[in-house]
C-alpha cells in the first residue's frame, strides 16, 4: 500500500473525526466517522457516486442496527462499511479494526511482539507458510517454508471450499500475541501430517528479506521479499543484493508473491537497485509530489532532475524475474513496474491491481483505521501507472503441487526464463 504519510495512529484526537452531533450507536459513530473522512479526502480513480452509496449503506446500517439501537457494535458498522467500500470499487479505501492498526504500527516501528516466527497467507485447504523466520520458535519446532497448516489448536484454518475456515492470519496472529503454545497440523511434501507445536519469543513484527540460492550449481539468488512497510525495508533489500553479488550470483529472483506493499518511499528507493526510478503522484487540489530514487536509495522529493549524463550503474544488472500473484500489491506492483523497465521479467499471474493510486491511515473511534486512497500515481512519462501488473511469463503458483510434491511451480519457470541469460554477470562496480 503505498503511502507517502505514516500511519497515523498517535496524537491525533478521535473526537476530532466525529461532528458534535455524534451520539448514536458504536456501529453509526463508526460509519460516520471513516464515511466523512472519506469524502473530505478521497482522490483516486474510483467513478462511483460516493456520496449516493453512504445514503445507501446508511440506511443498511440503520437496518441491521435496529434490533440493538444504541448499543449497536462497531463490527456491524465494520462489516457494513466493507460492503461500501467493495461496492466503489477501489480497494486501497478499507477499514481495518484495532488489531489491524496495531499490527500496522508495530511493522512500520520494528517492535519487539511476541511471534512464532511464520508468516502465514490464507489458501485453499490450509494457511500456507510463506516464510519462517531465522533462529525463531517455528524454525526450531520443524515449522518449513510452504509447509500447509491445515488446523490450528483443532480448528480448520484458511479456507474450505471456498470459503474461510475459523482459523486466518489474524486469528493465528492474536494466538501468537498471548504467548500460548500453538498446536498445529502441518501437510508437508512427501511427509505424512505431522503434529507441531509452535511456542512465541519476542522478536522483530517486521519480517526481512531472506537470500537463498537455486537453479543449476546454485548460481541464482532467491530473495523473497516480505514487505515494504518498515523504514529499512530498501535498505535491508539492497543488503540482500549486494550480498548476492559476493556470492557470485548469476541472475537474481525476487519473491513478491505475498507482499502486500508499504512504504512509497522505501518501494522507490528499493526499485532503483535496477534503475534511477522517478514516481510522480498527484493529490487533491492539483498538488503533486515527485519521488526519485537511485542506488538503492531514495534521492529526493520535488527535487530538481538529475543534470544531463549517463546514469549511474545500477547496484544489479543482471538477469532478473520477479514472482508476482493475486497477492502481490500496491508497493510491490511498483516495485515491479521499474523493474520491468530495467528489463526484469515478471513470472507468475496478474496483480491485485491497486499499484497506480496511495493511501494515508486516518484513526477511528473503536482504535481502527480507514485507508483512504489520496494520491493518484504516474511514471516519469507523465503517464498514469498501469492499474496492476500483467507477468511476462504466465506461471500460476500450483498449490497442490507446491505441498504435496514441494514443487513451485512459479519459481520453475522464473528459472527456465532465466536459463538463457545464465551466463551474464553483473558489471563489476
Amino acid at each position: 500500500m503505498p503511502h507517502n504519510l505514516r500511519v497515523r495512529l498517535l496524537g491525533l484526537g478521535v473526537a476530532l473525526l466525529l461532528s458534535p452531533a455524534a451520539h448514536g450507536s458504536p456501529a453509526t459513530d463508526l460509519f460516520d466517522a471513516a464515511t466523512r473522512q472519506v469524502q473530505r479526502n478521497y482522490y483516486g480513480w474510483a467513478t462511483a457516486d460516493l456520496t449516493d452509496l453512504t445514503r445507501q449503506y446508511a440506511d443498511t446500517l440503520a437496518q441491521r442496527c435496529a434490533p440493538e439501537g444504541d448499543a449497536c457494535p462497531f463490527d456491524t458498522g465494520r462489516a457494513v462499511l466493507g460492503d461500501l467500500f467493495k461496492a466503489f470499487g477501489d480497494a486501497h479505501t478499507n477499514v481495518r479494526d484495532a488489531e489491524g492498526a496495531e499490527r500496522l504500527r508495530e511493522q512500520q516501528l520494528n517492535l519487539a511482539v511476541p511471534r512464532t516466527g511464520a508468516r502465514v497467507v490464507r489458501v485453499e485447504g490450509g494457511l500456507l507458510v510463506a516464510g519462517v523466520t531465522p533462529g525463531s520458535p517455528a524454525e526450531g519446532a520443524g515449522l518449513r517454508e510452504f509447509d500447509l497448516i491445515t488446523t490450528v489448536q483443532g480448528e480448520a484454518a484458511g479456507k474450505r471450499v471456498g470459503e474461510d475456515a475459523p482459523v486466518g492470519p489474524k486469528e493465528f496472529v492474536r494466538l501468537e500475541r498471548a504467548a500460548q503454545p500453538i498446536q498445529v497440523t502441518v501437510r508437508r511434501a512427501g511427509s505424512p501430517d505431522l503434529a507441531l507445536t509452535l511456542g512465541s519469543a519476542e522478536l522483530q513484527a517486521r519480517d526481512e528479506p531472506t537470500l537463498t540460492w537455486v537453479g543449476p550449481e546454485n548460481r541464482t539468488a532467491l530473495i523473497r521479499y516480505p514487505t515494504f512497510l518498515p523504514a529499512d525495508a530498501a535498505a535491508l533489500f539492497v543488503k540482500r543484493v549486494q550480498e548476492a553479488r559476493a556470492g557470485g550470483a548469476q541472475a537474481l529472483i525476487v519473491d513478491l508473491r505475498f507482499n502486500g506493499g508499504g512504504s512509497l518511499a522505501q518501494c522507490v528507493a528499493a526499485a532503483s537497485v535496477f534503475t534511477p526510478v522517478e514516481y510522480r503522484a498527484q493529490s487533491r487540489g492539483g498538488s503533486g509530489s515527485v519521488y526519485r530514487g537511485a542506488d538503492g536509495q531514495l534521492v529526493s522529493m520535488n527535487a530538481p532532475r538529475r543534470p544531463p549524463g549517463p546514469p549511474p550503474a545500477p547496484l544489479w544488472a543482471g538477469p532478473t524475474a520477479l514472482l508476482v500473484g493475486p497477492n502481490t500489491a500496491s508497493c510491490a506492483e511498483v516495485f515491479t513496474f521499474y523493474a520491468q523497465r530495467a528489463g526484469a521479467l515478471a513470472v507468475g499471474e496478474a496483480t491485485k491491481g491497486v499499484q497506480n493510486s496511495g493511501v494515508n491511515f486516518m484513526p477511528l473511534p473503536d482504535g481502527g483505521v480507514v485507508s483512504v486512497t489520496i494520491l493518484r500515481a504516474f511514471g516519469p512519462d507523465g503517464a498514469p501507472l498501469p492499474e496492476r501488473i500483467t507477468p511476462d511469463v504466465t506461471a500460476p503458483t500450483d498449490l497442490d503441487l507446491l505441498t504435496t510434491a514441494g514443487r513451485d511451480s512459479t519459481l520453475e519457470a522464473a528459472l527456465l526464463s532465466l536459463r538463457g541469460a545464465q551466463g551474464l554477470r553483473p558489471p563489476e562496480r
